[in-house]
Formats: C-alpha cells, structure tokens, sequence
C-alpha cells in the first residue's frame, strides 16, 4: 500500500499521484496458452445426451410424490442444470403450487419445510413463510429451543432466511437464531455446513456453489445416478467453453497493452472473468460473457485511473472527453491516457457490430461522471451528505453498466421492452447498486484511509446522522440487508421481467458480497477470487 507521502516522492516537474501499489496478477499469462480440442468438447455433449433425457423422465414422473419431486427439483437448482429443463421444472411446480395446503406441513420437520420453502422462493413463488410459526414457543415469542440440535434443519433455515422479503419477521428472527446457534458449535460442525454458515447459496456465486455442491453432497445425489452423471459432465463441458472464453478475453487483454500503457491499474483478467461469469454460465450466453467481461476490465482502468494515478485536472479532461464520445477529444488529454481513451471509443464500435451499444455507451459515460464526483470530493476534502453520496454512488456501482453491457450479446431475448425496463431504474437494479456501493465501503473504508483522504458510504453516514462509525457501519450494514430483500421480491411472481434479465442484476449483488464480505477479494485476489478461479477454471471434475 502506498502512502500520500510515497506518492509524492516524485521526479521534479512530475505531479503527486495518489498510487496504490496494488499487488501483481497472480495468474500471469497463464490462461493464454489453452486450446480448445473441438472434439473432448462433443465428446461431454453426446455424453450428456443419455443422462438428460432420464432425468428429464425423472422430473416429470407422475408416479413420484411431491416432497421427492420437490427434492429432485433442488438438487437440480442447485447443480446449476436448471436451464435444461425449464419449462419441465416450472409445469411440475406449476401443479404443485396449486395443489398446496399449508395445513400438510404441520407433521413436516424443519428441514423438510425449509428445502420446500427454498425451491418455491427460489423459482419466483410466494410460498408462505408462516409455515415456520409452528417452530416458535408461542409463551416466549422465540424460536424453540430443541430445533437448534437438529443441525441440517437448521442450516436449511438458515438457506430459506436469505430469501426473506420485507416484512417477514420471522425470517429476520430465523437469522438471528441460527446464526447464534450455529456458531456456537461451529468447531463440530462438518465442511458443507461450515461452508453454508461461511457463504449462502443465495449469496454465492452459482457455479462455485454448483460445484462445491457437488463436492459435498456428491454420495446424497448419487440414488439418482442421471443427475450425478449429468452433473459432472456439465460441469466439464462448460469449463472447456469458459477457458476458451478466458483465453480470448486473456489474449485480447494482451494485445491492447494496456498493462504497459496503464501500469498503474490491476492486472484482474481471470477475476475479472470469474466476476462475469457469475451473471449467466449458460453456454448460448457466451459472447454476452465476453462482451461483458471486455467492458469490465476497460472499467477496472477507468475506476484506477481516477482512483489511483490521474491528477484532478486529468480527471477533469479525461471525463470531458468520454462526455464528447469523439475521437477530435483526444488531443486534448494527457499523453499517458490518450491510448485508453482511443481503445474505449474502437471497442465500443465493434460491439456494435453485435448488439445496441447505446444504453451501454451512455452508461459508460454516467460511470466517468460518477468517479469525477467522487474525485472531487476527494480533492476538496468534503463529505457529501449521505444522499448525495449514494445518488453518484448507484452509478459508480458499475451494475448499470455491466448489465446494459450484458445486453449488447444477449439476442433475441433483449427486446426494446427489456431496454426500456433497464432504463426505467427499476427497483430491483436501485438494489443491487446499493449492495455494491456499500458492502465495498464497509470493507475498504481502511485501505480507502490509509492512501488518502477520501469519503466513503460510512463516513456519508457518520456526517449526515452524526454517529459513530461503529454505528454507522451497522447502519449501511442494515441497508444492504433490506437491500437483499428488495432484490428477492423482485425475483417473485409476477415478475418485472424474464429471470434470465434479472439474473445479472442478482448475480452481481451475489458477487459482491463473495469478493467484500470478509475481505477485499477483488484487490488482494488471493483471499477468495483465486480459489474461485481454481475451482472453475483449473480443476476439472473426476468421472
């Protein structure tokens, strides 16, 4: 980490950079040297043929009873192979929905209730969560003691509470009371419980969560043998596809020199990759994932251009420029940014060859004035009130741009219908950003400090509410966590939109709360991230 009084020890004539010194790629060139063999990559696609088609017989037995089906459909979500047989899955929880008597579960165990709750949530149903009251002792209010020794039913409780939308009291009490319980016997807990305590699956990245569900409850599936086949076929299957799709991004990345010209930004491919990744991993979103993850790493030099090398004046010039979207702009910029700014305006032209660049292009914009405004509010030294802070603050998120990004390679689904709700800030989106905005404040507010001076979410909230910052980090603390709830009902019937445009809006919430919650992991890759790569990038699945 550099200091403000490193960053001024500079040549004479050159000015006092705010340098971060962030550590190197741990991955070097790494991904450049894959190639794709055409022929192992049909070879799990014919292999996957079989296995899909029992399973697909499977989900749709009419001779299974709904608590197995409900099992069945689970283990499926959670494998990631929902996609595979959607409109399967939604006829059967169709029926099964509107056959529910809520009267059936009062013999049911926690685990059980808990495992239906999540499959109904999870595909958009508002299945009640009154259904929980018969765990409470009605004399105290609170949840009954004996629940906490049954550890799987509690850690299904704990899944189902992620899920909770505003006013559902009860599953802000479920949180409480597991995560109490839970913790206290932590050290005996086995390594697929501590790993849903450490990380829900609500608030993991899907396919890291595919595969350590796999992993860990490998012998639990294996009754079905179709979909334990199934499950790590498809997993090596799409791994080939995203190495491929990591080396055209690795090589792209290599040619603009931008790690020479720009020397000062991470060097973040792989994780900027894994990071996109998580919107969507089915294959026919491909060109969506690289268009995506170009934007983001052309992002990641702007947000460390402001950030960590660019005098104010430069800043000034450079956002003026993106402003002007013109190629007469760039004389007037330094020598040192004049290549990035070329390479913006050449990417985005291509893109255009490929989808509708102008939502995407207007939000890359919005992002450059965002991160003047938090420059200079860095410059001056001021704190802006907390709701000056959050309004830039939605926008420097990145989450608009990423998701109106993700568009341009989307096809057909991305109608002029789907381009207006994303315009029309919806609540869902408003959300995400306030996730992201602040969940990377409370973690990076000391880093932030320690380089220079510069206003976060919690020092908005300490000035606007005059608290402690103690107080205000579990403030903004409770904000993202109604934010989490908003995103939830958003996921309900009747939807907004189709999931598959809402997936990127939920699934970078997701991702923020893998890279921030307990650390940086973007910054300093090898507390989380680099597993994640490992997992999904290096190490295939045994058959």
């Amino acid at each position: 980490m550099a200091t403000t009084t490193e960053a001024n020890q500079k040549p004479t004539g050159e000015p006092a950079r705010p340098l971060a010194n962030f550590p190197r790629s741990i991955w070097g060139d790494r991904f450049l040297s894959f190639s794709l063999d055409i022929s192992q990559l049909e070879t799990y696609g014919k292999a996957m043929e079989q296995p899909k088609e029992q399973l697909r017989r499977l989900i749709l037995d009419s001779t299974i009873d709904a608590n197995e089906k409900l099992s069945l459909i689970y283990y499926v979500y959670r494998l990631g192979l929902t996609y595979l047989f959607s409109r399967e899955i939604d006829a059967q929880l169709d029926a099964l929905f509107n056959q529910l008597n809520l009267q059936d579960y009062h013999q049911a165990d926690l685990f059980t209730i808990s495992l239906h709750f999540q499959v109904f949530r999870s595909f958009g149903y508002r299945f009640s969560c009154d259904v929980f009251n018969k765990f409470k002792d009605f004399s105290t209010g609170e949840f009954k003691e004996a629940i906490s020794k049954d550890v799987r039913g509690m850690i299904s409780l704990y899944e189902s509470a992620q899920l909770r939308i505003k006013g559902e009291s009860i599953l802000d009490e479920a949180i409480a009371f597991t995560t109490t319980k839970l913790k206290t016997i932590e050290g005996s807990l086995a390594p697929r419980e501590k790993h849903a305590l450490e990380r829900p699956f609500h608030r993991g990245h899907p396919m890291v969560e595919a595969r350590k569900y796999l992993l860990h409850f490998g012998e639990e599936i294996s009754r079905y043998d179709s979909l334990l086949t199934l499950a790590k076929l498809h997993f090596n299957y799409l791994q080939l596809l995203q190495k491929e799709e990591l080396r055209i991004v690795t090589e792209w990345w290599k040619e603009l020199e931008l790690q020479v010209k720009t020397s000062y930004v991470r060097d973040r491919v792989p994780e900027c990759y894994i990071w996109i990744l998580s919107l969507f991993s089915e294959p026919y979103y491909s060109q969506a994932r690289i268009i995506t993850t170009k934007v983001i790493l052309l992002v990641l030099v702007l947000d460390d251009t402001y950030d960590a090398y660019a005098t104010i004046e430069e800043i000034r010039l450079l956002t003026n420029a993106i402003n002007r979207w013109d190629i007469g702009a760039m004389s007037q910029l330094p020598e040192y940014i004049k290549p990035f700014y070329k390479i913006i305006l050449k990417e985005y032209a291509k893109m255009s060859k490929q989808g509708e660049i102008q939502a995407s292009k207007q939000a890359f914009q919005e992002q450059a004035a965002g991160y003047l405004q938090e420059a200079e509010w860095r410059h001056s030294g001021e704190v802006p009130s907390f709701e000056e802070y959050m309004k830039i603050g939605l926008a420097t998120s990145t989450h608009d741009l990423l998701c109106k990004s993700a568009l341009i390679g989307m096809g057909k689904i991305v109608t002029q219908e789907a381009f207006a709700w994303y315009q029309s800030h919806p609540k869902i989106m408003i959300a995400s950003q306030s996730i992201s905005r602040l969940q990377d404040d409370i973690m990076t507010v000391e880093f932030e400090r320690e380089r220079a001076p510069s206003a976060t979410g919690v020092d908005a909230y300490m000035k606007t509410f005059g608290v402690s910052e103690n107080v205000a980090i579990d403030e903004v603390k409770n904000i993202v966590e109604n934010a989490w709830k908003d995103i939830n009902e958003g996921c309900l019937h009747p939807r907004e939109a189709p999931m598959d445009l809402l997936a990127p809006i939920v699934n970078l919430a997701r991702m923020i709360d893998v890279a921030y919650k307990y650390n940086d992991g973007f910054t300093f890759p090898e507390k989380t991230l680099k597993e994640y790569i490992t997992l999904l990038i290096c190490v295939s699945v045994p058959m």
